[in-house]
């Protein structure tokens, strides 16, 4: 191969990677244009726990720290917990936040990225009970008052 064919080639990848990081750090600021993104719906309240793109950002982070802190601390708070933002963001139509347009699948499956979380979490919002449940009575295989 050539001086010239490689000094081509070369510029060819610089100039690439420097439209990759400009377009990539514009997606994460939230500036992309409409339509070249994807769509996040928000089902529930007005405002995240935190600015939107501290929480593009920084979710992952957030998350990991605060399950630290509850498995390993014992410390437990809801404002950045996993069952705070599915309860927020989940699709009442489909009950998750997974799916073709659910609120973590939507961008994990732009940016092609694994989501992890629902191997042992639920991606359905806690179900709010009309009434307490019957008591359960050892020994009976029953609930009382039945």
């Amino acid at each position: 191969m050539s001086m010239n064919h490689f000094m081509v080639i070369a510029t060819v990848l610089v100039v690439s990677m420097f439209a990759f990081d400009a377009t990539f750090a514009a997606d994460v600021a939230g500036s992309k244009p409409p339509g070249v993104a994807p769509t996040v719906n928000i089902f529930v309240g007005g405002k995240c726990v935190d600015d939107t793109g501290i929480m593009r950002r920084n979710h992952m982070d957030l998350l990991r720290h605060q399950s630290d802190n509850t498995l390993r601390r014992g410390i437990r708070t809801t404002k950045y917990s996993l069952k705070n933002c599915v309860n927020c963001h989940a699709d009442p139509k489909t009950n998750s936040v997974l799916g073709k347009d659910g609120f973590c699948e939507t961008c994990h499956a732009y940016t092609a990225t694994k989501i992890d979380c629902f191997s042992c979490h639920s991606p359905s919002p806690e179900k709010k009970s009309p009434s307490p449940k019957a008591a359960w009575t050892p020994g009976t295989g029953s609930t009382a008052g039945n």
